[in-house]
This record gives structure tokens, sequence and C-alpha cells, in this order.
């Protein structure tokens, strides 16, 4: 299901922040698109794959990823979605001190809290004295929020990139380099040494963190660590819970536990 991209109003609006709230089912999908201002994209419920032609991240639900301007990319739901979209000024950029590439954040209790403030400000309200206030303090809070490690780079060379696309379409550490290597059309020795000069890593690492990419949105989706174990080639629960929290700073439990507890988003 396609939807419509984000109204005109929104891109040249004049106040440095803009927030809106959106919901879609479960499957939407985006259309390669890019903004004129940064987008800054946080899944209050649900979990949103997000594709560009430098690789793909996973938003899982109480999680953001900020896309710089310009950047074309498109989005697929995964779950029922609450977006909540901020999107920002070239200043208001700069003094959130966001990246020139795309990346996912976690976010604090108090950023939350601020994105309700905003949304229920009118565009009269937002150039208030209280309006301006809540903006520039939810434009401040992005400075403080930790970096996630949910993207998987994609090559540029064709024979890489799309060896690296079957992957992704069917994602499973039983995958190996000579399959690798098959696909792309390659010898082993070619693929790991053109691999690792394209995307700055070997392809034993980028299977793993591909694999936890897809894993991160399963679980967010609600499949059971045991399935998404299981599917993706992993040789136990344990080792995949072992693996996602020595990359992901914790187990699946504590990693997709809501913090903050009174806010609805």
């Amino acid at each position: 299901m396609n939807f419509d991209l984000l109204p005109a109003p929104y891109e040249s609006s004049s106040p440095q922040a803009v927030v809106t709230l959106r919901e879609y089912p479960s499957g939407a999908v985006f259309a390669p698109h890019a903004h004129s201002r940064g987008q800054f994209a946080y899944a209050a419920s649900g979990s949103v794959r997000m594709f560009t032609d430098l690789g793909n991240w996973v938003v899982p639900a109480q999680r953001a990823l900020w896309v710089p301007a310009h950047v074309s990319h498109e989005m697929h739901m995964c779950g029922d979605v609450t977006m909540i979209n901020t999107y920002l000024g070239d200043k208001a950029v700069e003094l959130a001190g966001l990246p020139a590439h795309c990346q996912v954040f976690g976010i604090t209790p108090l950023l939350r809290h601020l994105f309700e403030a905003a949304l229920v400000l009118s565009p009269d309200a937002a150039s208030s004295v209280r309006g301006e206030a809540v903006l520039t303090l939810l434009i401040d809070e992005l400075r403080t929020l930790p970096n996630l490690a949910l993207s998987v780079p994609l090559p540029r060379e064709r024979r890489l990139a799309r060896a690296c696309e079957r992957f992704i379409d069917a994602p499973s550490q039983n995958i190996s380099v000579d399959d690798m290597a098959a696909w792309s059309s390659m010898s082993r020795r070619a693929f790991t040494r053109n691999l690792r000069a394209d995307i700055g890593m070997s392809f034993v690492a980028w299977r793993q963190q591909a694999c936890l990419l897809e894993a991160t949105s399963r679980l967010s989706a609600g499949s059971s660590i045991t399935q998404v174990a299981s599917d993706l080639g992993f040789s136990s629960s344990s080792a995949f819970i072992s693996i996602f929290r020595r990359n992901l700073g914790a187990s699946p439990g504590r990693y997709f536990a809501r913090s903050g507890g009174a806010s609805r988003y």
C-alpha cells in the first residue's frame, strides 16, 4: 500500500522545527522520495525499515531515525505505525548537532514529552513565547540522544550490491562467503577483498549486522526470540541473545522494554 508524500506546507513552514503525527497500517510503503528539510522520524509504535542507495536502517518502536535533507529514501511500515516526524531547517539541524548521514537514535523521556507539547501547538502558537521555548528545548534535547547501531551498509559496486541485496531479501547466518562470491560472480578472494574495500568491514561482520537488523525488525513486530533465532540461522536462542547483547548493549527483552512510562508517545 503506497502513501502520499509530505504535503508542501510542512517543507516551507517558517518555524525551524515542525512536528507532525500520522498513523499508517502495517505494510504501508513510501516510494523513494526526499525532503527539503531534515526529517527526524520517531516510531511511537510499530517499526519502520528504510532503504537508501547507501544502506538500510531499522527503527524499532520508541526509537527514531534521522534522514538529512535531500537524501532519497524509501520507508516500509512493519506493524501498525504511529510516526511523529520533526522536520528541521538548516539552523535547527546545526543547533541539534545532527550528522550529515542517516542515523538511528534512542529517545529520552523528556523528548517524548516535548513531542506531545509540540503536537498541540497551532501555527500561531509556534511563534509564541511558549511555543518557541518548546521547540528550542526540543532541538536542544536532540543533541543528547544516543546513537544506535541499527544500520547495514550496501556496497556501491554493482556485483557486490546485487549479492548483498539478495542476502538482505532472505538473511541467514548459514549463507557463506562462497555463496556470496558465487552470487557476485567473483572468486572467494576477490569477493572478500572487494567487499572490505567497498564498505570497510568483513563479510562475517556484515552478515551478522544484517541478521541483527532483520532480527530487530521482527522482534519489534512481535516475533518470538526462538523463532527469530531459528529463522536467521543462529545456533541457538542463547547464542542469538548473546550476540544481540554484545552488539546492541542489552538483551532483546531489555532492549525493547519501554522507558518513560507515563507518556502515550
